[in-house]
């Protein structure tokens, strides 16, 4: 047993130890009320932020970029051609001869006419109509359609002075069906009715040729089939500076407008036949005999293959689309068959008389200037229009040879 004392102690600090429990529970509580309370989280919220950090570590496939579409491009308005300008004029033709254009497709005619491979605008063809020549004579004779050897000489000389070249016929086709190039300044020499030997066009126009290398075309005659006049002739043609073309077969009666179907045919097809048969070529160009022709001769020229057709008639020059015809008769020239009718420009060309030709040559030289400078000025709007309504279908001209 434990003294008095011992129990005394033990009783001591039990006491002791109580109090400082309580003591030390009173202080915590103390403590406790000092502390801010712990804050509430809403379920929710957790909820919410869960699932946003298990999305973000979901690795999502890259969003495909769908194809911008294209822009609608603005409405372009069309082009409006320009107005084409009206045919070259002149004063110097008399009123009555009027230059008729003869190319129906607008675009054919502003290509072949812009080409810088073809004849430049304002290019000219002076037709001259050679018919006897007097090496003798001190004087022409417009009356028998004579001219002195010394004027022909003269003529030849001012028409080269001039800056004139002369061309055969299949240039003159060319150029006239296609603008092909040509001099600016040509001349076509027609020396009409078969010669009686080879020595009229050694005498009067070899020099030319072996000075200038100038051609000459004759307006041969089919009918007279003599073997050693055909032969001779043929010796020219081989040459290839006399350049021999249709005159006729009989020759010396003019197609009139009497003349039947029947006739028309023998005349303008027989010399065809004489030709393939001796020249062993096929004329090309048919030369009026008289300057006698109609519509229907027209017409059936151009069935048998002929191109170009002269007349007598001296209207003036002619250029690539431009060809000066009479509506009718008139008392300037009271013979000369009016070219309209017969509805075909390139078959009723007109000629110079070669009497009349020198007192000419500057006329034509002005008409090819004006020309020239008339198509300058129109040139943009004609390109502009051909340009807006041919290029679409032809092509682009060409910009340089």
């Amino acid at each position: 047993m434990k003294s008095d004392y011992e129990l005394r102690i033990t009783q001591h600090k039990s006491r002791l130890g109580n109090r400082f429990f309580l003591n030390l529970s009173l202080l915590a509580l103390l403590l406790a009320g000092c502390l801010p309370k712990p804050a509430v989280i809403d379920p929710a919220i957790i909820q919410t932020t869960a699932f946003e950090t298990a999305l973000a570590q979901i690795s999502l496939p890259t969003k495909t970029q769908l194809p911008t579409e294209p822009p609608v491009p603005t409405a372009t308005l069309p082009r409006t051609p320009p107005a084409l300008p009206g045919t070259y004029q002149t004063s110097i033709l008399k009123s009555h001869d009027i230059p008729r254009t003869y190319i129906a497709d607008t675009c054919e005619y502003l290509q072949n006419k812009w080409n810088p491979n073809n004849s430049a605008p304002g290019t000219v063809v002076m037709t001259i109509m050679i018919h006897r020549i007097d090496k003798d004579a001190t004087t022409s004779d417009f009356g028998s359609l004579t001219i002195a050897g010394k004027d022909l000489k003269q003529l030849m000389n001012d028409l080269h002075d001039a800056g004139f070249q002369a061309i055969n016929m299949q240039q003159m086709t060319d150029f006239m069906y296609s603008n092909a190039r040509i001099p600016q300044l040509s001349v076509l020499l027609i020396v009409d009715d078969r010669a009686g030997s080879s020595s009229k066009y050694n005498d009067h126009f070899r020099a030319y040729y072996e000075k200038w290398g100038w051609p000459v075309i004759n307006a041969y005659i089919g009918m007279d089939e003599r073997p050693d006049l055909w032969a001779e002739h043929a010796v020219l043609s081989a040459e290839g500076w006399v350049d021999f073309q249709a005159h006729g077969y009989i020759h010396n009666i003019p197609i009139s407008e009497g003349s039947t179907d029947e006739f028309i045919m023998s005349e303008m097809g027989g010399v065809i036949s004489t030709f393939q048969k001796y020249f062993n070529k096929t004329p090309i160009a048919y030369i009026w005999p008289g300057g006698g022709f109609t519509k229907r001769a027209v017409e059936l020229g151009i069935q048998l293959g002929y191109k170009l057709g002269f007349t007598v008639n001296p209207r003036g020059p002619v250029m690539y689309n431009w060809i000066p015809q009479a509506d009718a008769y008139n008392e300037d020239n009271p013979y000369a068959i009016p070219e309209t009718p017969a509805g075909n420009p390139l078959m009723t060309l007109p000629r110079y008389t070669d009497i009349d030709a020198r007192g000419r040559i500057d006329e034509v030289r002005v008409i090819a200037q004006e020309a020239a400078q008339y198509a300058e000025q129109n040139k943009a709007s004609e390109l502009e229009y051909f340009d807006i309504v041919c290029a679409p279908t032809y092509g682009p001209i060409p910009s340089t040879p």
